[in-house]
């Protein structure tokens, strides 16, 4: 075998895993989550940056401001989902660069004195964390459902503030019943992979 992982481990993080559309109402704990977390922190970035910053909405109140900057389709999802998470970027990450990358801690000021470039820079980074996110659910036995059809300044409004840009919001817990759209297609090996 060219992987290393175990096949059954393969299954549940990638071949069987999917975006699940209806959940169970079991909960999802905060154990779990903390348990997630603390499995994907692990996750290479960029200096170590770690800009991914998690709004957990469990309030029905909470849920009821989320629900009304969702995207029509996405509303009943957001609704009956145990636990939705926005996930955001933090513009002012390279505040804990000293604590991150103690080895070179004028990383902050040498790379990251400039608004934009941080933006930049914590938006393609706390992307990449919230993939291993989606990966660290289902290592947790339960389904992600990541979506981008909201209102993004809204979302940021309502629940953040102008340091943080939110990037998707997540339902998260065990699938319901007909969770699953027929899986759509992936490219082949050769349609994707260049050798130069």
């Amino acid at each position: 075998m060219s992987l290393v992982l175990d096949p059954a481990a393969q299954d549940l993080l990638f071949r069987e895993a999917r975006t699940a559309n209806t959940f169970s109402a079991e909960p999802v704990t905060d154990e779990q989550v903390r348990a997630i977390y603390d499995l994907v922190k692990y996750g290479p970035t960029a200096f170590n940056q770690s800009p991914l910053r998690i709004t957990l909405v469990r309030s029905p109140e909470a849920r009821e401001r989320l629900v009304q900057h969702m995207a029509e389709g996405n509303r009943p999802k957001t609704v009956s989902a145990p636990l939705v998470a926005i996930l955001s970027a933090d513009n002012e990450f390279h505040e804990e660069l000293p604590q991150l990358f103690p080895h070179f801690p004028q990383a902050k000021d040498a790379f990251f004195a400039e608004r934009p470039v941080r933006e930049n820079s914590a938006a393609l980074n706390a992307t990449l964390q919230a993939a291993y996110f989606l990966v660290g659910v289902r290592a947790a036995g339960l389904a992600a459902g990541p979506m981008t059809g909201f209102d993004f300044e809204g979302v940021r409004k309502e629940f953040l503030d102008d340091d943080h840009t939110p990037l998707m919001v997540v339902n998260i817990g065990r699938p319901g019943p007909d969770a699953w759209f027929p899986r759509s297609p992936r490219l082949a090996y050769d349609e994707v992979v260049t050798t130069v």
